[in-house]
């Protein structure tokens, strides 16, 4: 089944110390292609290997654009106290750019030679689960935490660093209690080719998608990620053929499994694999996605509201402005779809919060019931009031903005100054913005508090509506194609 999710493609690169050049070459590359993941194995116990958040926190300041992830972390190697400070750290450094996966380790003899307990299965199972609740405990702005584990604790241990952004946990899975524990917890699930099949895929994703509905949340809360490998050519099977015939089976599993990004592992001409990766496939399997999607009735989500439909109608024009545009680098067409991505996001969760408000205005819905939905956005942040979760979606407008500000804008004016006039609006546009975000957070947390108050904040949210999508719409309009044009990363 097609979760609907967007697209990413990414790259999967064997840190080897002896070739620590070629590392950060093909690192720059994937940057370079517009490639959307760069993901490195965690084994502490291999001499052969560079440390792996080491290297992380080296390419975090190499690169402006790739998400960075562990794939998966080794959790009974990194205390996951620390892990949650590492993560975060390096999330605030690289402005958003990590996700977080988590394993519970597979080689015991080796982690063991390091100093990691010996565990049963079970107990490792139940660790990971342990160490996710500590992990998000920590992400979580409040007060000191407690957390009295049987393999874990924190005895008033103070969460931050803050995030920019919500960092997702992905757990790497494969058998009955650790794909349970993925769809109880985790936003997303790395298999790999190596170790499942697409025809094993089918069955492990009914057992996660059951864990998911049986601890009472939507299977499609958890992203699936799938790191494969394959060679070019001729040939039969799993990805052994052209660029053509991989595209027709990836897009296959978006569309029957719900899996929504490919990481690519090396073969063996590593840098031209990536090259054909990044240039033929990922654009064809975008293309088949997008042509089945478009012939579905609308999702259900767009047929609870107006402002639902406003906002999957300005995702699709703004898609098809990048599709009308003239053929344009790798690099430009990744940066006109991830702004393209970016704000159809921002729409449809700022459309499912004035639904949302609406529906609490009109008596349709509690305010208990509110929260409740509010917290099933993608963008939520474990918080369980409406204003915090503003606070969270206010945040991360903020932070979109500031990333335009800091990299995106003066990329653009460095290519073309006559476009002065239309990034000086822009800006202004942020500053104006901020200023209604702060009133719209402060309405809805009045709110809260009152709800008498209720008519403010929904005159709060309709006014960020208004200055917010028209925004959008110009960014849209003036610079999607300067950025293809102009080969500018987003």
């Amino acid at each position: 089944m097609d979760l609907g999710h967007d697209l990413r493609f990414g790259a999967f690169l064997p840190p080897v110390a002896e070739q620590a050049d070629a590392v950060l070459a093909l690192s720059g590359l994937v940057e370079d292609l517009g490639l959307d993941v760069l993901a490195f194995q965690d084994h502490p116990y291999q001499p052969g290997f560079l440390d792996t958040w080491t290297l992380l926190s080296f390419l975090a300041a190499r690169t402006h654009r790739v998400t960075l992830a562990p794939v998966v972390a080794n959790v009974p190697l990194r205390p996951p106290a620390v892990l949650a400070r590492s993560a975060a750290s390096l999330d605030v450094l690289s402005h958003g750019r990590v996700e977080l996966g988590l394993g519970a380790g597979y080689f015991l003899d080796a982690m063991a030679s390091m100093g990691a307990p010996r565990r049963s299965a079970l107990e490792n199972v139940e660790a990971l689960d342990e160490a996710i609740r500590v992990v998000r405990s920590l992400w979580e702005p409040g007060p000191p935490v407690t957390f009295e584990g049987r393999h874990y604790r924190l005895d008033g241990a103070r969460p931050g660093p803050v995030a920019p952004h919500r960092i997702g946990i992905w757990v790497g899975s494969y058998k009955r209690r650790m794909l349970e524990l993925t769809g109880r917890l985790a936003d997303g699930w790395v298999p790999s080719s190596a170790y499942a099949s697409p025809d094993e895929l089918v069955g492990m994703t009914r057992r996660l998608d059951a864990a998911a509905v049986d601890a009472g949340r939507d299977p499609a809360d958890v992203r699936r990620i799938y790191v494969v490998q394959g060679s070019f050519g001729r040939g039969s099977g799993f990805l052994k053929g052209p660029p053509r015939a991989w595209a027709e089976q990836l897009a296959g599993l978006a569309l029957e499994l719900g899996t929504s990004t490919f990481v690519v592992g090396p073969g063996q001409d590593t840098a031209g694999d990536l090259q054909r990766f990044a240039e033929e496939v990922a654009p064809a399997v975008r293309e088949i996605v997008a042509a089945e999607r478009g012939r579905e009735e609308a999702p259900p989500a767009a047929q609870e509201g107006a402002s639902d439909a406003v906002a999957v109608t300005a995702a699709h024009e703004a898609q098809r402005m990048v599709e009308e545009e003239e053929p344009v680098s790798a690099v430009g067409r990744a940066g006109q779809q991830t702004l393209v991505a970016v704000h159809a996001h921002l729409r449809q969760e700022l459309a499912q919060l004035r639904d949302v408000v609406r529906q609490v205005a009109e008596g349709r819905r509690s305010a208990a019931s509110a929260r409740s939905h509010l917290n099933q956005l993608s963008m939520r942040q474990n918080y369980w009031t409406l204003g915090s979760f503003c606070a969270a979606y206010c945040r991360a407008v903020s932070v979109h903005h500031a990333i335009e500000d800091a990299r995106m804008f003066p990329d653009v004016l460095a290519a073309d100054a006559s476009l002065q006039p239309v990034v000086d609006k822009l800006s202004a546009d942020h500053e104006a913005i901020a200023g209604v975000l702060v009133d719209v957070d402060d309405a809805l947390v009045a709110m809260i508090r009152d709800e008498d108050r209720l008519d403010a904040a929904s005159a709060a949210v309709e006014r960020l509506a208004d200055v917010l999508l028209t925004h959008l719409d110009y960014e849209e309009e003036q610079l999607l194609g300067p950025i293809g044009r102009l080969s500018i990363q987003v």
